[in-house]
């Protein structure tokens, strides 16, 4: 995988280069993307992207408003001139009239983008700029539809396809390293030597899925610990005291983190195709593993439970209970789970295999779930089956034991 890695890296140059001079006719970044829209020179063209990238990173967030709020005005779709395509086309539906309908339903914006993502190194500026659109969208929401032709463009480039899936272990390079304890979303990362204890033993090991133009950015990794069962307690993970096996005695695989890395990528999904392929490489690597499974957080049980006046009770029995009945019955308004990391791990196949109290005593995980942590099985055997079922009757698989607790709780009501 890491020849692979290095293969693709090279079809990219890695570092971003801005413009060797200053615009001599000081143009508006406005003016700039016009000028863009309109060259036909490829130098010419690497000359303003870069320009237009300078410029948009030396902005402050009153201009980038600014910024994308003439992307959302003045390249957008022409309505009228999308009907007339649409007329001709219908009438005379060929290769010349259709492909004037699509030349029409584009907004110029797209095609913005693609010229700027010409420039050597250009894909993380982009990413970044999307991560500022999203947040200064919340307050602006007339700038989403900048945003979905953003993410049309990203679920093209950062296809499956592309991605390479990287081990990631003690002797990664030092910004690698350091961008994980950065990263790391779920269970904090307070030291060099915590680092250590999660990625040098023999029964630890980390992935993450690269982008050949961002080599040196993970797009979302994931931590695995290696054990002789299915761990109830995410404190018995991390341990520094935890004792350690070998790789040959482990007979399970614990996904116990996914972080996402890159908040201008929010949206396009990664998580899925990472547990499948590394749960598939790691049975061929080692095959004594027999079970895969998570160790999750259930970041929502507490706001559900606020929502519904009903408190998490004292004995754990019941409070696992109550869980199940969450995980199994709790539902959005538009449809599909409460728990956004149920709907995540269901949505790839996985099913709800075991609840655990007192599993995640630190703050934020008595915060979020009043330290409930769950399972989710990944049977590599029925994953497609769970997906199938989930995605088209909601119908969610869970174990007998899961299944039992919900039902009990059910009794009480």
């Amino acid at each position: 995988m890491s020849v692979l890695a290095d293969l693709l890296a090279t079809v990219f140059e890695r570092r971003y280069r801005g413009a060797t001079e200053p615009d001599r006719q000081n143009r508006s970044i406005q003016d700039l993307a016009r000028d863009l829209l309109g060259s036909s020179g490829e130098v010419s063209g690497m000359t303003l992207a870069r320009l237009i990238l300078d410029r948009y990173t030396g902005m402050d967030d009153a201009a980038k408003l600014g910024f994308f709020t003439f992307l959302t005005d003045d390249l957008g779709v022409d309505p009228d001139v999308v009907r007339d395509a649409l007329d001709a086309f219908e009438a005379n539906p060929d290769r010349r009239t259709y492909r004037a309908f699509l030349a029409a339903a584009e907004p110029p914006r797209q095609e913005l983008a693609r010229r700027l993502n010409q420039v050597p190194g250009a894909t993380a500026k982009l990413v970044a700029m999307r991560r500022d659109l999203l947040r200064l969208a919340r307050d602006n929401p007339a700038l989403s539809v900048v945003d979905l032709d953003l993410r049309h463009l990203f679920s093209s480039w950062f296809n499956r396809g592309f991605l390479v899936l990287r081990p990631i272990n003690w002797t990664s390079p030092a910004d690698i390293l350091e961008k994980i304890i950065a990263y790391e979303a779920v269970h904090a990362i307070d030291s060099w030597d915590d680092l250590r204890l999660r990625l040098q033993p023999a029964d630890r090991r980390c992935f993450g899925f690269f982008h050949p133009s961002m080599p040196d950015e993970p797009l979302i990794f994931v931590e695995v610990a290696l054990t002789s069962g299915t761990p109830g307690a995410i404190h018995d993970l991390l341990a520094d005291t935890r004792a350690t096996i070998t790789a040959d005695k482990a007979d399970t695989a614990v996904f116990y983190s996914i972080s996402n890395c890159q908040p201008g990528l929010a949206g396009i999904s990664f998580g899925n195709s990472l547990i499948k392929q590394v749960a598939a490489d790691l049975s061929q690597e080692l095959p004594n593993l027999k079970t895969f499974v998570t160790l999750s957080p259930i970041p929502a049980l507490t706001k559900w439970l606020a929502n519904t006046d009903t408190a998490l009770p004292d004995d754990p029995e019941e409070r696992r209970q109550i869980t199940a009945d969450y995980l199994l019955n709790a539902k959005r308004p538009e449809g599909g789970p409460f728990d956004p990391v149920a709907r995540f791990h269901l949505g790839n196949g996985a099913s709800v295999h075991a609840i655990h109290a007192g599993a995640d005593l630190s703050p934020n995980g008595l915060a979020q779930s009043g330290g409930m942590m769950v399972n989710y099985l990944y049977d590599l055997a029925l994953i497609s089956q769970n997906h199938e079922r989930f995605a088209n009757a909601a119908q969610i698989a869970a174990s007998p034991e899961v299944t039992a607790l919900s039902a009990a709780r059910a009794t009480k009501d």
